[in-house]
C-alpha cells in the first residue's frame, strides 16, 4: 500500500500530463493477463474511469484469444491457426462473436459501471463502425495455400460513431469484429483494429497491453523510447521478432496514420496505464515519430 505521501508524490508528477492529455483521446487495446487476472481486471476498470473523469477520452479495444480457444474446446470445435491467424469457419464464426460481443465485452462495461464510469458496448458490426474485407488465402512455410475462412482486414472506420457516444460522456468498448460490404460478420485481430480505430480519430495515443514489459534491445533490455527508423531497422535486424512483430507494425501503421505515440506496455503490472501516461519514465515502449523520442515531450 503506498503512504499518503508516496501518493501525493505520484499526483503532483501526474499534474501536468493530465492538463496536457485534456480532451485527448486514447485508444487502449485490453487483453492477456490484464483480462484473465481478477485483480488487473479491476485495476483497469478503476483506470479508465479515472482517466475520463480527468477530461481524457479512452477508447478500449478487447481481445478474447483465450476465451475463445476454451469456448471451442468446450463444444468439441478445434481450434486451428495459420502463421498465426485462426482459421474461422462459420461455427467458428459463431463462437467468436459469442464470446466477443456477447459476453467479454458486456463483462468490461459492466466493470466499468461498477467503478463509477459510463460505458457502451459494441462490435465492429454496429452501424458499420468497422467496414473489413476478407484475407485472401495465406501461403503456409510449407508451400501450402489455405483459405482462412472468415477472418478480415480493416478497410474503413467511422470515427463519427466512436465520437458521438464520447460527446455523450460514455467509455467505447469495442469487440474487433468487422463486417464486409456484403454484410459478413468478419474476425479481426484486436491490435489491428485499435491500430485503425486510432488512425480514424486522429487519437494522440494508441496504448498496446502485453504479457511483456515492452521491445527489448539484443540483451533483453527494455527499450524506453523508440523513433519509426528505430523501430524498422530492429526489426530487419531480427531484434524484434516473434509475437512483437505484429505489435510494433501496427504501432508504426497507426502512428503513419497521424497518431502522436504508441505505448507498447506489461498489461500485467497493476496501473501499467497511468504508470505510462502520466510518468516522466514511463514503464514500457513509446514509438514516436521524427528523432527526438522524448518522453516528457508526453
Amino acid at each position: 500500500m503506498r503512504t499518503v505521501i508516496e501518493k501525493a508524490a505520484v499526483l503532483h508528477e501526474a499534474l501536468p500530463y493530465i492538463r496536457r492529455f485534456h480532451g485527448k483521446t486514447f485508444v487502449i487495446k485490453y487483453g492477456g493477463a490484464a483480462m484473465t487476472e481478477a485483480s488487473l481486471r479491476e485495476g483497469f476498470a478503476r483506470d479508465v474511469v479515472l482517466m475520463k473523469y480527468v477530461g481524457i477520452n479512452p477508447v478500449v479495444v478487447h481481445g478474447g484469444g483465450p476465451q475463445i480457444d476454451e469456448h471451442l474446446s468446450r463444444l468439441g470445435i478445434e481450434t486451428k491457426r495459420i502463421e498465426g491467424l485462426r482459421v474461422t469457419d462459420d461455427a467458428t464464426m459463431e463462437v467468436v462473436e459469442m464470446v466477443l460481443s456477447g459476453k467479454i465485452n458486456k463483462e468490461i462495461v459492466s466493470l466499468i459501471g461498477r467503478h463509477g464510469g459510463r460505458a457502451v458496448g459494441l462490435s465492429g458490426m454496429d452501424d458499420c463502425l468497422v467496414l473489413a474485407e476478407k484475407l485472401p488465402p495465406v501461403q503456409t512455410r510449407a508451400g501450402a495455400v489455405v483459405d482462412l475462412g472468415r477472418v478480415g482486414n480493416v478497410e474503413r472506420v467511422r470515427p463519427d460513431v466512436l465520437h458521438s457516444l464520447i460527446q455523450a460522456g460514455v467509455i467505447p468498448v469495442v469487440a474487433p469484429i468487422g463486417i464486409s460490404a456484403d454484410g459478413c460478420s468478419l474476425n479481426i485481430n484486436a491490435d489491428t483494429v485499435a491500430g485503425a480505430i486510432a488512425a480514424a480519430m486522429g487519437a494522440d495515443k494508441l496504448v498496446l497491453m502485453t504479457d511483456t514489459a515492452g521491445v527489448c534491445d539484443a540483451h533483453g533490455k527494455l527499450i524506453n523510447s523508440l523513433t519509426l527508423d528505430e523501430s524498422r531497422r530492429l526489426r530487419k535486424d531480427g531484434v524484434i521478432s516473434g509475437g512483437m512483430i505484429p505489435k510494433v507494425e501496427c504501432a508504426l501503421e497507426a502512428i503513419a496514420g497521424g497518431v502522436h505515440k504508441c505505448h507498447i506496455i506489461d498489461g500485467r503490472q497493476q496501473h501499467a496505464i497511468l504508470l505510462e501516461i502520466f510518468t516522466d519514465q514511463g514503464i514500457g515502449t513509446q514509438i514516436v515519430h521524427g528523432s527526438s523520442p522524448s518522453r516528457v515531450a508526453g
